[in-house]
């Protein structure tokens, strides 16, 4: 049913009222038979006023209403037409359809070269998103990280917990991208086979400039020998519209065993695979050598207890993320202080771990200024304590605040 459909779609002869008055039929959906026209001889050729030549449909004559017979006498009938019969001058006019065709892809392919994929605005680059890649002859790793509305805070600008996880995120995609990674988070396949993990002991940060919504960084990270059984990661964080240096970090890693939760040399088959990938060069910043407080109940000015870990906080070796640290320390953090001021510095000695079933406390004591004052202050420096419930410490640190701009400071009672 579907094939005769099909042919009589293109083998329609119009009817004798679709025709003009001089003859000439309508063309729109007729099959052209100019091949089959024979010429009048001698009047033995009887031609009906208006007739159109009977069409052929698989070679047989089709007898459709509104036909007119063309009688011809048997003499007539032998002799050669002015235009021969062939197969060719017999297929329908397939012109039309193919022009028809032809024109709609030609469309289509202008509509779609004239689509505008470029990034509108200036500061957007291609592929923002992208694992990243190395550079400078295999050293240095490069990753561009676009800051999401999820990623801002009250100030409207990049968190510091923001910043961090760029700088993590970019360290597990340097080894990933050397071939270095195993199972474990972050140990290549010598460390996975010993049970070896790395872990981060000190972190120093800081921040020149935080980055709003939208805005794109990147970020390029190495790692160079610290020590005998150390290793150094580096970080430097720029703004891709302008190239300004936004952030700089440094930090000390050493190596643990996973089961013994002990510390570790770093095995010879482990260190010549990895020190083809160190840089020799100085720390992106000058080390803070001074020794950080500790602090207590007593000498601590705010306190935060009952802090516990949720599942989210864990990563893949079934311990709480580093960045996550940085939020526990500062929920004793004094509003009056964060409300006012950014975060310009910070310094962290991580002591131990902890896991799913912690409980932690967090203690912060302010020092440079009198905490009654703390919304006029000029720049403050703060010192904390994240510890255990039994008193163990988890986490040391540092922090130097300087005053927000009027341009930056976020009313939070509009």
């Amino acid at each position: 049913m579907v094939a005769t459909s099909a042919t009589s779609s293109f083998s329609h002869v119009p009817s004798s009222s679709s025709l003009d008055t001089n003859g000439k039929g309508n063309r729109v959906g007729s099959t052209n038979f100019a091949g089959l026209n024979s010429t009048p001889s001698s009047g033995r050729t009887k031609v009906k006023p208006n007739a159109q030549a009977p069409p052929k449909i698989n070679g047989k004559k089709a007898n459709l209403p509104g036909s007119v017979e063309i009688s011809k006498s048997d003499n007539e009938t032998s002799q050669p037409a002015h235009a021969p019969r062939t197969f060719i001058n017999q297929l329908p006019d397939w012109s039309m359809l193919l022009a028809a065709i032809t024109t709609i892809f030609l469309a289509a392919e202008k509509q779609w070269m004239m689509l505008d994929w470029k990034p509108r605005r200036s500061d957007m680059i291609m592929d923002p998103f992208g694992l990243g890649r190395i550079v400078q002859d295999g050293l240095v790793f490069r990753q561009n990280f676009s800051i999401r509305s999820y990623e801002i805070g009250a100030d409207r600008s990049a968190s510091i917990e923001t910043v961090m996880n760029h700088l993590q995120e970019t360290a597990l995609n340097h080894v990933k991208s050397a071939g270095l990674l195993e199972n474990g988070f972050g140990s290549t396949p010598e460390m996975f086979k010993k049970n070896l993990i790395w872990v981060v002991a000190r972190t120093q940060v800081v921040v020149d400039k935080y980055p709003t919504w939208g805005d794109v960084v990147e970020v390029d990270t190495w790692v160079s020998q610290s020590g005998k059984n150390g290793m150094r990661r580096d970080w430097l964080v720029r703004d891709c519209n302008t190239g300004e240096i936004v952030t700089r970090a440094s930090s000390l890693w050493v190596m643990m065993n996973k089961l013994t939760r002990r510390l570790s040399k770093i095995p010879e088959e482990v260190r010549g695979k990895i020190e083809p990938y160190f840089v020799n060069s100085d720390p992106i910043l000058a080390e803070d050598s001074r020794k950080l407080t500790k602090l207590d109940e007593k000498t601590a000015d705010y306190v935060r207890s009952g802090l516990t870990p949720r599942w989210s906080d864990l990563d893949v070796n079934q311990h709480v993320n580093n960045v996550k640290y940085i939020g526990w320390i500062l929920e004793s953090a004094p509003v009056e202080m964060m409300e006012k001021h950014k975060l310009k510095s910070m310094t962290l000695e991580y002591r131990r771990e902890c896991g799913r079933d912690s409980v932690l406390q967090s203690l912060t004591a302010v020092s440079g200024c009198d905490v009654g004052s703390l919304g006029t202050a000029g720049e403050v420096e703060c010192q904390h304590l994240l510890r255990l419930q039994d008193g163990a410490e988890v986490v040391k640190g540092r922090t130097v605040w300087s005053s927000k701009t009027p341009s930056t400071t976020w009313d939070t009672t509009s």
